[in-house]
Order: C-alpha cells, then sequence, then structure tokens
C-alpha cells in the first residue's frame, strides 16, 4: 500500500473517533464496530475498512486472541503528528499567554476598582 499522509488518515471523522476508543486500551474489532456502526450508520464492512487504513498506516495494531482481533493504538504516528504541529505551538502559546495577560490586568483594574468603591 503507497504510504498516506497522517493528515489523511486523521482527517476522516470515523477514523479519529476509532483512535478515541482504543486510546482506553486495546478493543476487538467487534467492540469498536457496534460503537462506530452506532454512531456514524456505516456498515461492518465499512468500519473494517477504516481499521484496516489504520493498521495499514502504522496508527493501530491488531493481534489475534482466539476468534477475536483485538486493536490497540500504536504511539509513534502520532508522535510525529505531535512534532509536526511543534513548529506552529508558538503562535497558540503566545495567543494564550497574550490572553493570560489581559485576563490578570482586568483582575487588577477590577481590585483597583473595588478598593475604591470601598474606600468612599
Amino acid at each position: 500500500m503507497a504510504r498516506v499522509h497522517a493528515f489523511d488518515v486523521l482527517g476522516d471523522p470515523v477514523r479519529r473517533r476509532i483512535l478515541e476508543l482504543l486510546a482506553s486500551g486495546e478493543q476487538a474489532s467487534g467492540e469498536v464496530s457496534a460503537v462506530i456502526r452506532d454512531e456514524f450508520g456505516i456498515s461492518q464492512p465499512a468500519v473494517s475498512q477504516h481499521l484496516k487504513v489504520l493498521r495499514d498506516s502504522g496508527f493501530a495494531s491488531v493481534r489475534a486472541d482466539g476468534t477475536r482481533r483485538l486493536y490497540a493504538v500504536e504511539t509513534a504516528p502520532l508522535r510525529q503528528v505531535d512534532a509536526w504541529l511543534e513548529r506552529f505551538r508558538g503562535f497558540w502559546d503566545q495567543r494564550l499567554d497574550a490572553l493570560g495577560t489581559e485576563l490578570a490586568r482586568g483582575k487588577r483594574e477590577r481590585r483597583t476598582q473595588g478598593e475604591v468603591t470601598e474606600d468612599e
């Protein structure tokens, strides 16, 4: 299979939801399929195809346990996504820092106004 970019894999809401389910621990394909079928209204073969994409792209692993197939999250691709996003965190951090400064300034102003009002 051709290499799929991580954001192509994660861009699909069904695959993101499957990863959310697997984040709580290893789960049988039947359990995953039941939740996804209920939430998205897609067939079991369609869920199986999404599981295959996650497995083929390295986001999930599968192991046999008797007749069950147990899926689990693989963290390496998620770490790669996190590393790619790292270069953009500065944008968020700057904005969050600015928001924190404005919130602190507003609290100081309210305290100052409250002190003036109390003294009058």
